[in-house]
């Protein structure tokens, strides 16, 4: 993996992920696409994960597509000598998307933490995300019609879910601005906090406090459950239950609780 991204696991198994362009803001050019899908392919093959923190290096979150990259590598017909809308095998997402679908995709929850501006691309590296923590002044956008395009990058799968379908609409059509304390209001963030994050490894900690087991299964479920029936979704939340109920992991929270100390639970397989 390229330099674009830095990753650190600390022992309490929070992954702190951080991208690393600071000098462009953390624009998204061919190597930070790549750096991107891969950490979030490495992080769900790392043993011990109980969950990861996704931030910016520098003045910002992620200030999205860097065009200036993409001209510069073009081929003598002017064609991008890397399509962004290639398709690797084996994944539903495509290159562009598998930056930010990634971490959707990922077995354990994932905390942005948005601070600066997270532009188009970069918004939708954060919308990927399970739990968004915004700096108040932040500014965000669903930016690409301001450059001729769409969002392409799982805002699909991911902005509909969030806000209600008018709001996506009017935030695409104008591609406007709005600031972490609007983006709160909308949905579109989590919570406000002037120090995102430090409040995002708060929130990390905690989750990685409880049983990795239940919480993976809790992030199945949440993602799975909005795709499907509602039938689909009751018969969902039985299957995980029962690979729950009398667990090592499961009995251990009980236990733990009963006797009023900290868990001790062994890491899934």
């Amino acid at each position: 993996m390229s330099d674009r991204i830095l990753i650190e696991l600390g022992d309490d198994g929070v992954a702190d992920v951080r991208m690393n362009r600071p000098d462009k803001m953390n624009a998204l050019d061919p190597a930070m696409f790549e750096a991107l899908a891969d950490a979030g392919r490495q992080l769900g093959e790392t043993p011990g994960l109980r969950a990861a923190v996704l931030s910016g290096e520098g003045r910002a979150f992620c200030a999205g597509l860097d065009f200036s990259s993409f001209q510069a590598t073009t081929e003598p017909d002017g064609k991008p000598s890397r399509n962004l809308l290639d398709r690797p095998e084996g994944t539903p997402a495509n290159f562009a998307q598998s930056a930010a679908w990634v971490w959707r995709e990922l077995p354990v929850p994932v905390v942005a933490a948005i601070h600066g501006v997270a532009y188009g691309g970069g918004l939708q590296i954060a919308l990927g995300a399970d739990i968004r923590l915004v700096a108040p002044d932040a500014r965000l956008s669903v930016r690409e019609l301001h450059w001729g395009l769409i969002p392409d990058m799982s805002a699909t799968q991911t902005l509909r879910q969030l806000v209600r379908l008018d709001v996506a609409r009017e935030l695409t059509y104008t591609a406007r601005i709005v600031s972490g304390e609007e983006a709160v209001e909308l949905g579109l963030a989590t919570r406000c906090d002037s120090s995102p994050r430090a409040a995002a490894f708060t929130i990390a900690r905690e989750i990685a406090a409880h049983s990795p087991d239940a919480v993976r299964a809790s992030k199945r479920l949440l993602s799975d459950a909005t795709v499907g029936s509602v039938e689909d979704g009751l018969l969902l939340e039985e299957k995980l239950q029962r690979t729950l109920i009398g667990s090592p992991n499961q009995i251990e929270a009980v236990k733990a609780n009963m006797e009023k100390r900290p868990a001790r639970f062994s890491d899934p397989d």
